[in-house]
């Protein structure tokens, strides 16, 4: 009689089993599907792609790693890009999260508008990338723009191209950037949150200041949540596209042309779509070696003691 019982109560065991996995591939189906589809598929065949002569209007004709050399060594725009886009994510970034960081510190704050303050300073995140915002971005720094007009009012007559000067053009969309920084302010607030209130009061009775306390407690036990905006915000710095599309496209003399723009002109402005996905490979190389680089010196200033 036992030996019937566990067998069956190895059979209901291996049924239940049985419905759980169908359903836990039927649930996680719809993923699957759609990472294959839209992630891996497209990805292998941009791989491919890049080692092709491959217009769009012809059949790719494979030519190895001709479009990676000829990328590093007869495309001069391909260095200019480059720069540019570092320069924009290594400025723009770091400004960001020193400001994303301040206002989190101001709205850390209980008050009864606390919600609402929220609510607007993350807006520009949500708007921020566009196409209407760029388009807005654009007319207020036209030399007939909102900007000039304030300058206007406080007693500086100025027609000055800011979009169309190859010193100024570059900050107006590092500006844009530094307004789009609600996620990274909602983050600080929540990691801020979580410092406990011990520490100030223990740094209180010690006779630390507010600046102390600052420097002392909050800024140290920040660094993961430092760490995990500036990678994330890197990441997106090295990606960004729209901004630059849509209010220079690369203007003037390509001083704000954006690595992923110029890729997208080689692909589907100039149809040379092979060299366009031998770009988006480089780029995926340049992004994973910064990745490591700020996960390397991570050991050297991420404070990973806990709380």
């Amino acid at each position: 009689m036992d030996k019937v019982k566990t067998a069956k109560r190895k059979q209901t065991i291996g049924q239940f089993l049985n419905r759980e996995s169908v359903a836990g591939i039927v649930c996680t189906s719809p993923f699957i599907i759609g990472f294959l589809v839209f992630m891996i598929v497209p990805m292998a065949l941009s791989l491919y792609y890049s080692l092709c002569n491959y217009n769009i209007l012809s059949p790719p004709t494979w030519t190895g790693l001709t479009n990676y050399i000829k990328a590093f060594t007869g495309d001069a725009r391909f260095y200019k890009t480059l720069g540019v886009t570092f320069f924009y994510a290594i400025i723009s970034v770091p400004l960001r999260l020193v400001f994303a960081l301040f206002v989190a510190m101001l709205l850390v704050r209980k008050s009864r508008m606390s919600a609402f303050y929220r609510a607007v300073y993350y807006l520009p995140s949500i708007i921020g990338g566009s196409v209407a915002v760029s388009i807005l971005w654009k007319r207020m720094f036209a030399m007939d723009g909102v900007f000039n007009s304030i300058l206007k009012v406080i007693g500086i007559d100025t027609n000055f191209a800011w979009l169309g000067n190859t010193s100024t053009a570059i900050w107006t969309l590092i500006i844009l950037s530094v307004w789009q920084f609600g996620s990274s302010m909602l983050i600080f607030l929540a990691s801020i949150k979580q410092i406990p209130g011990s520490l100030y009061e223990a740094a209180e009775v010690d006779g630390a200041k507010k600046p102390t306390q600052f420097w002392r407690i909050t800024l140290p036990l920040l660094t993961p949540t430092i760490f995990f905006n500036l990678v994330m915000q890197m990441i997106n710095g090295f990606l960004a596209f729209t901004q630059c599309y849509i209010i220079t496209q690369g203007k003037p003399m390509d001083s704000t042309l954006f690595y992923t723009v110029y890729m997208y002109q080689q692909s589907f402005e100039y149809y040379n779509t092979g060299y366009g996905a031998a770009l988006a490979w480089i780029m995926l190389a340049i992004v994973g070696l910064v990745t490591a680089v700020l996960f390397a010196t991570k050991k050297f200033w991420v404070y990973d003691g806990g709380l």
